[in-house]
């Protein structure tokens, strides 16, 4: 075998088998992500011994910046492959603001010999082997002849088409970007984002793309039959900008326009401006006279600032304390450059809301009324920006101002119907007030007009569900929101809920050491102080699923079986 795959060795009641990726126990196999793989044979190298986070970020991400997220998500993965528990390690320990320690002895003989099985034993296997040939018949039989369901998520992936009244339909999927200049991601980004911005305030048109305040997953996997399709590349080098746009009919595979621009990156919004009104021409959209005031106008006048911005943008949505106050000073900073950057204010309000809710910060109010006040400022500077209407409708509704904040957005899809956050906030905002029956309608809007969406959406069904009694979707949709984002807090939390109350008790302890291991001392009557639940009867059952697991200050933690 060569040096980089290490031989198999025995760690207490598994065998760990490195060239396969896979833990092995009792004739149980159970696969490991090479980078969990990578991070036991590191702890295994060095067992008893305590080694340090950075250690580990050196070892198995070398010349690679990632954030503490990554290696928590392995620890966790690993753990739950082992079976092993946060609060009572049999194999890996947390040390306390030092790093991680593996706390079972190595053995590297090789496992013993099979005896051979009993009579008995062969009988059992007879049986078991006749059981699954009509087993395997059986499920032949229906797979060949009977209907079946639809894979994936029931409640999102047979959605009917956008009800677009007749209007077509156009997709703009991200643009790439061309080079080896990685920070520039952010220019790619932004040029997506506006030019559905633009278009969706059309109304000749449904826009559906990738475009989010909450977070977006920029893969393309969810992308829903349309009839036209917008892609891109976007190239900068020094103060050039090259940008290639291409228009294509996908019921006839026609390519109805194409261009190239190649000018200077202060020429940036005219290009923006150019691509919109090109589009619209090609599909001889009938455009108003304020729709075509909408197109002209952008948000600043400065480049530098709109970079700053968008900078700022990326930021933002790692949802992580250090990338929040990075994003918050490029706010800041643009705004210096533009102090009527409306869009900047309507920013710097969402990093203040973002301390309050994930209690990042102590002085939580305060916080939350720097957010208002950033909001104000942007709508009295632009009230015909939709995002504005949304942002200012979040920071209502975290201030538990529910009708207010649902006022709001219905305001920002006035101003542009395919806004699919707005939707997905104000279906978020019908559970708070215990009015979960109409929450999953919004979001399946939401996800309809944003296939590519984050883990939210899933997050914001999966929760409705839990509140309507709906074991089976709420698990659906809240694993969907978790294979998207591992690290979200809220997502584990509402999991462990439904677990216990579907009678999972063993799964929920599981999902309860997961919570712990994001946030160690996590108690729940503090994490519902700033949850803006108004309905009470669906606060208490939240909090009494999780008091089952000992997740609140005065319950006692039940051990798992």
């Amino acid at each position: 075998m060569s040096p980089s795959q290490p031989e198999a060795f025995n760690l207490g009641a598994w065998r760990v088998v490195p060239a396969d990726n896979e833990l092995c126990r009792d004739g149980k196999r159970v696969p490991l992500e090479p980078k969990a793989m990578g991070l036991l044979l590191y702890l295994a190298e060095l067992a008893g011994n305590t080694v340090s986070r950075e250690q580990l970020f050196e070892a198995l991400w070398p010349g690679v910046v990632v954030s503490d997220d990554t290696l928590t998500q392995a620890v966790i993965k690993l753990r739950k492959a082992l079976g092993d528990s946060a609060k009572n390690p049999r194999y890996i320990q947390t040390v306390a603001k030092r790093g991680y320690r593996l706390c079972v002895t190595v053995d590297r003989s090789p496992p013993a010999a099979p005896a051979a099985p009993s009579n008995r034993q062969r009988s059992g296997w007879a049986l078991l082997v006749v059981t699954l040939v009509i087993l395997i018949g059986v499920l032949g039989y229906r797979t060949l002849y009977m209907p079946q369901p639809m894979s994936g998520l029931p409640d999102v992936s047979a959605l009917k088409p956008v009800p677009a009244e007749g209007l077509p339909t156009l997709t703009v999927q991200p643009f790439q970007l061309l080079g080896e200049d990685a920070p520039q991601a952010y220019l790619a980004q932004g040029l997506t984002f506006d030019l559905i911005t633009d278009l969706s305030r059309l109304s000749g048109l449904w826009v559906i793309g990738s475009r989010s305040i909450l977070g977006q997953k920029d893969d393309g996997k969810g992308a829903l039959p349309v009839r036209y399709r917008v892609t891109g590349e976007v190239q900068r080098a020094a103060d050039e900008l090259r940008v290639q746009v291409h228009l294509q009919d996908m019921q006839s595979g026609r390519q109805l326009w194409s261009e190239r621009y190649h000018q200077p990156i202060d020429n940036l919004f005219q290009i923006q401006e150019q691509i919109s009104r090109q589009i619209a021409a090609t599909l001889s959209l009938k455009v108003s006279e304020a729709e075509q005031r909408h197109l002209a106008h952008r948000y600043t006048h400065s480049v530098p600032a709109y970079e700053l911005f968008l900078r700022a943008q990326s930021l933002l949505l790692v949802r992580l304390r250090e990338e929040n106050e990075k994003a918050r000073t490029l706010y800041r900073q643009a705004i210096a450059l533009d102090p009527s950057f409306a869009r900047a204010y309507a920013g710097l309000a969402l990093s203040h809301a973002a301390d309050y809710r994930n209690q990042w910060i102590s002085s939580g109010s305060v916080a939350l009324e720097k957010a208002r006040g950033m909001a104000r400022t942007a709508l009295q500077i632009d009230p015909d920006i939709p995002e504005v209407y949304w942002v200012l409708a979040y920071v209502s509704a975290q201030q538990r101002q529910h009708e207010k904040a649902i006022g709001l957005l219905k305001k920002a899809t006035s101003l542009d119907q395919s806004f699919a956050d707005a939707y997905a906030l104000m279906g978020g905002i019908n559970t708070y007030l215990g009015r979960s029956d109409r929450t999953p309608a919004l979001i399946r809007t939401a996800i309809r007009l944003n296939p590519d969406a984050g883990y939210l959406y899933y997050l914001l069904l999966g929760r409705a569900y839990f509140y309507l009694g709906d074991w089976e979707q709420a698990l659906i949709n809240l694993n969907e929101a978790l294979m998207r984002n591992p690290a979200n807090l809220e997502g584990h939390i509402y999991l462990a809920a439904v677990l216990e109350a579907s009678g999972d008790h063993a799964g929920a302890l599981w999902e309860a050491d997961e919570i712990l291991a994001l946030q160690d001392d996590f108690n729940a009557d503090s994490w519902l102080q700033t949850y803006p639940m108004t309905d009470k009867g669906q606060a208490r059952q939240l909090r009494t699923a999780l008091a089952s697991l000992g997740l609140v200050e005065t319950a006692v933690r039940v051990q798992k079986p």
